[in-house]
């Protein structure tokens, strides 16, 4: 059947007209945007992992672009999820803060327009699959945000599995057991009962999805919730890990393999359906791996972790893969932002979306422009605040007078009453970093570099006065945790 095909918008950009001349002469694409949950940029073998076997996501970077300098807008889930679901910097819009199990009642600012809501005004059946993180009641629900169709948790995560058998193993932050009405799993607005494994669950949804509207352009987000703890697996998954003797490490793998073992059955799905070389699929990580798994996970060696806005908890793995129109094999080198996947989606389809933050990449991967699409990316959370051009990186880090004495059993610090606010009453930690000779964060230049310091300090102000103040903020910030860097404790608010 014959792709309804539409015409651009006069007022697109002239570097992504032809882009979107050429999708309404072939129909337009399918659109897959595969999530992975706190997975490690170390934790793909494209990407150097020497554990994870990822043959699947590794084929899709050879089928398309890699990026090696992709970023994400937050180093925890839910804010994260907001700057790409949205395509702006999530503090335009009052999600700065993970919502730490306060989104029964409360959501993302309606106002905000979804990705999904562009693409379903451009004719696509919308579906999600997998995590949402962004509101659970009423008017903040994903059916009421642009998708037609949804299947999976409404809030953080979930266990894997509800009940232990002799095919389920697990290794760390719990074993099966029931789900909570937080983390229940939905079909549409109703709560259901899921026997399989969670991440197997997903790719089953996401097939039967592609199965049902293949005969028109279709938007399918895959929001895995894997491999975020509890590190839970299955026992056909972990014996690929056999001589891995370190269980968290080995079942960590584990769930790695099965979120890559979906991917190759997205990837399969559209080959049998003969729609792969018509469709764009996007792979990234919403966050870097977390720490507190310990050594189970792997940032490729760049400092910090998630909740870090250090190279390790803001950089992910990134992938573009649309065989009719990227050239496979290609790596990308220049700095982009997971908010860019709004108006490259929208211009694919046919009539891009720009926003203030988010940049069409396709004209830059097929050489149609000139120069990068950002010359600097930013980011806030509270009193963290952090810049990164061309070369160099300043963090400001929010001093504490805390200890480890302080953190209680979850290893957070107790919020004070009203959460924590943006004020730094010890002083700043400046960092500031030459990420073309330094990209691990190893030394920190800012004495020796005033001048820069200057200069991004003047570049952050001046987009920090485009945010609403972070006390208007949605929710205020109630989890934090201590760590220390370049000789002194810091506490990041997240």
């Amino acid at each position: 059947m014959l792709r309804l095909i539409r015409q651009c918008s006069l007022f697109l950009l002239a570097q992504s007209a032809a882009w979107c001349v050429g999708a309404a002469e072939s129909g337009q694409p399918n659109l897959v945007l595969i999530l992975a949950d706190d997975l490690g940029l170390g934790d793909v073998g494209v990407y150097g992992s020497k554990l994870v076997d990822t043959p699947n996501i590794d084929a899709l970077a050879r089928s398309g672009v890699r990026f090696s300098q992709a970023y994400v807008s937050h180093p925890v889930c839910s804010p994260s999820r907001a700057g790409l679901i949205t395509g702006r910097y999530q503090q335009r819009h009052g999600w700065e803060f993970n919502p730490a199990r306060r989104d029964l009642h409360q959501g993302m600012d309606l106002s905000q327009q979804t990705l999904a809501d562009a693409l379903k005004k451009q004719g696509y059946a919308t579906g999600l699959v997998g995590k949402w993180h962004l509101g659970q009641a009423g008017n903040f629900h994903p059916l009421s945000r642009g998708f037609d169709e949804y299947y999976g948790v409404l809030g953080g995560g979930s266990q894997y599995v509800e009940e232990s058998d002799e095919e389920v193993v697990y290794a760390l932050n719990g074993e099966p057991g029931p789900r909570s009405d937080y983390n229940a799993i939905y079909r549409g607005r109703e709560k259901i009962t899921e026997t399989q494994y969670l991440t197997d669950a997903f790719t089953r949804e996401a097939l039967s999805f592609i199965d049902r509207h293949a005969e028109s352009p279709f938007f399918l987000y895959l929001s895995h919730i894997a491999p975020h703890t509890p590190l839970q697996t299955t026992a056909g998954y972990l014996d690929r890990y056999g001589h891995v003797q370190d269980m968290p490490s080995r079942v960590y793998a584990a769930m790695v393999s099965a979120l890559d073992d979906s991917v190759g059955a997205v990837v399969q799905k559209l080959r049998e359906l003969d729609q792969l070389e018509n469709t764009l699929i996007a792979f990234v990580s919403d966050n870097g791996c977390a720490g507190y798994i310990g050594n189970a996970c792997s940032n490729l060696g760049f400092a910090g972790f998630k909740r870090f806005h250090q190279e390790g908890g803001i950089r992910v793995p990134f992938i573009l893969s649309w065989p009719a129109r990227l050239k496979g094999g290609q790596q990308y080198t220049d700095p982009i932002i997971s908010l860019d996947l709004y108006s490259t989606f929208t211009a694919a389809a046919g009539d891009m979306i720009a926003t203030e933050d988010s940049v069409n990449l396709l004209p830059f991967l097929t050489e149609s422009a000139a120069g990068r699409p950002h010359d600097y990316l930013y980011w806030r959370s509270g009193p963290t605040q952090v810049i990164r051009g061309p070369r160099w990186k300043m963090i400001r880090y929010k001093k504490s007078s805390f200890d480890d004495g302080d953190l209680d059993a979850t290893g957070r610090l107790p919020p004070p009453d009203g959460g924590w606010d943006e004020s730094t009453p010890n002083g700043e930690l400046v960092l500031l970093y030459d990420l073309l000779s330094d990209p691990s964060e190893r030394i920190n230049r800012a004495d020796a570099e005033a001048g820069i310091v200057s200069d991004l300090q003047s570049r952050l102000d001046q987009w920090l006065l485009e945010l609403p103040p972070v006390d208007q903020a949605i929710f205020p910030a109630i989890r934090s945790t201590l760590t220390d860097v370049d000789g002194h404790t810091v506490q990041l608010i997240f």
